[in-house]
């Protein structure tokens, strides 16, 4: 998916977005209607469109339809578990320091949400994931993001991250698991050295364990950071922040691998 400037088609995912704010998010499908309180709109009455008009349903309500960024995308993507936030994965990238061509071993794909954003900066992506039910809604989600192609960048493996990895010379290794500390003996065969290792946990308590295992000479700049994300209400002169704030939802370890 891209933020074309070409006519909508089939296929191409679509945000909608009411005079609440209130968005959703739509695959055009020839045929299908989106219904809400307010009536219907026709999936047909949007596809041939540019990505970005207003368009009523059938009971009178106005959207705003537009293409959606991915930020859209993985915060309104059907979810098999809990995502990592956008302000959580832009952190990730560059505490991995995620570029082109880079081969990328991610574990704990769950919905797909930082499979999306690696493979987005350019990755080779292999994903482990325990639950079969998991891995099938990544890949699905992540193909209706790009399309069927990124699947030429992009597999993921059924097996159990703590007993190991199938394949090697990994230059990242990005987690999002309950117990990292679980992985770190593997690292050795699998992450090239000079490699970097980042890893997403909810809990402190989670980063302390981590960090023991990670204080050793086979990793150097260890780092560990928290993103707090506030907006602010700017209407003329009244300018303040808002009353409401995304603050703790995990932290981000990183550190290279010299071993």
């Amino acid at each position: 998916m891209s933020l074309s400037s070409s006519p909508l088609a089939t296929g191409d995912l679509l945000l909608l977005v009411d005079s609440k704010d209130r968005r959703y998010l739509l695959t055009l499908q020839q045929g299908k209607e989106f219904h809400s309180h307010a009536g219907f709109i026709s999936h047909d009455s949007l596809i041939g469109m540019d990505g970005g008009f207003h368009i009523k349903s059938s009971g009178g309500m106005e959207y705003l339809a537009i293409r959606p960024t991915m930020a859209d995308v993985v915060l309104k993507m059907p979810r098999s578990a809990q995502i990592i936030y956008p302000k959580d994965l832009g952190h990730l990238l560059i505490a991995a320091d995620i570029g082109p061509q880079q081969k990328v071993l991610e574990s704990g794909v769950g919905s797909g949400a930082l499979s999306i954003a690696l493979l987005r900066a350019g990755a080779n992506v292999i994903g482990y994931e325990l639950r079969e039910d998991f891995a099938q809604r990544a890949i699905k989600n992540v193909t209706g993001f790009f399309g069927q192609n990124i699947t030429e960048k992009y597999s993921v493996r059924i097996g159990n991250a703590y007993e190991g990895f199938d394949e090697s010379g990994f230059d990242r290794m990005v987690l999002d698991l309950p117990e990292p500390w679980r992985v770190i003996d593997h690292v050795k065969s699998v992450l090239n050295t000079g490699g970097i290792l980042a890893s997403y946990t909810p809990s402190i308590t989670q980063v302390s364990k981590l960090r023991g295992y990670l204080n050793s000479d086979k990793f150097v700049m260890v780092e560990t950071t928290e993103i707090l994300r506030r907006t602010w209400h700017v209407e003329g002169q009244a300018v303040r922040p808002d009353h409401r704030m995304v603050a703790h939802t995990g932290f981000i370890t990183s550190a290279r691998f010299i071993g």
